[in-house]
């Protein structure tokens, strides 16, 4: 990697992700699910811990999510990472990570409110069911029952929500880059490119399309919180080339 020149903590992040892939990949020849463990879950839920906000970003579900997610940071956080340092970098990438987790519990806890009256249930007995697919039929009707088991259960993994982030940052500070992507056969200028991908992730995240397991809203509040910390900096950064 040295011989590519990718800046440090990009690469340190790329071998970080790396490492725990093979590392689940180990644990799941064992029969152990490393991502239920380390990915993040609810806040409420009994499997949740308090390194998972951490840890959830590092792991993910399968070789494709693991090599669009790295791609995304190699194209374009190399390059906010040379703007902006190493240390500036490592921050926005931990804080759009940190925020694209949430707004995934924001909606999910609204999820949650609009079946139990409540975004947290202390009924250890009522979770413990849950977690285990269990539910009172005269009380919760089966698709309320299949929203809870989700909610509570299933984790969130990826860096899908910092990688959001990054390209919404690179959108801001770069828009008239054009991209040679993969599946369009003409370039298309970042300022375009990103907040149409990021309006397909809303209407995604809004339709709720039958078995899909990915979190749009986590990649919608990655790239919220990326807008806002990187307006936020280059206003600051003007002033300070303004009074200097």
């Amino acid at each position: 990697m040295n011989n590519i020149n990718i800046p440090p903590v990009v690469k340190n992040l790329l071998i970080i992700n790396g490492i725990f892939f093979l590392a689940t990949l180990i644990f799941e020849q064992q029969g152990k699910e490393l991502s239920d463990y380390l990915g993040a879950h609810y806040f409420d839920s009994p499997k949740f811990q308090v390194w998972q906000p951490i840890t959830y970003m590092f792991m993910h579900g399968d070789f494709m999510h693991l090599f669009f997610n790295m791609f995304g940071l190699f194209m374009f956080g190399g390059i906010l990472e040379q703007k902006w340092g190493p240390k500036r970098f490592i921050n926005f990438y931990l804080i759009t990570g940190l925020g694209a987790l949430a707004l995934q519990w924001l909606v999910q806890g609204i999820e949650i409110y609009q079946i139990t009256g409540s975004f947290l249930n202390k009924d250890a007995a009522f979770l413990e069911m849950l977690t285990k697919g269990q539910y009172d039929t005269t009380v919760y009707s089966a698709n309320q029952a299949a929203t809870l088991y989700s909610n509570y259960s299933f984790p969130m993994v990826g860096a899908s929500g910092a990688v959001f982030g990054i390209m919404t940052a690179f959108a801001v500070l770069y828009p008239n880059v054009e991209l040679m992507l993969m599946f369009i056969p003409f370039p298309v200028k970042a300022k375009y490119f990103i907040p149409i991908y990021i309006v397909i992730e809303l209407f995604l995240g809004v339709a709720r399309i039958p078995g899909d397991s990915i979190a749009h809203f986590a990649h919608l509040g990655g790239a919220l919180i990326g807008f806002i910390l990187v307006k936020l900096w280059k206003d600051k950064d003007r002033f300070y080339d303004y009074y200097e």
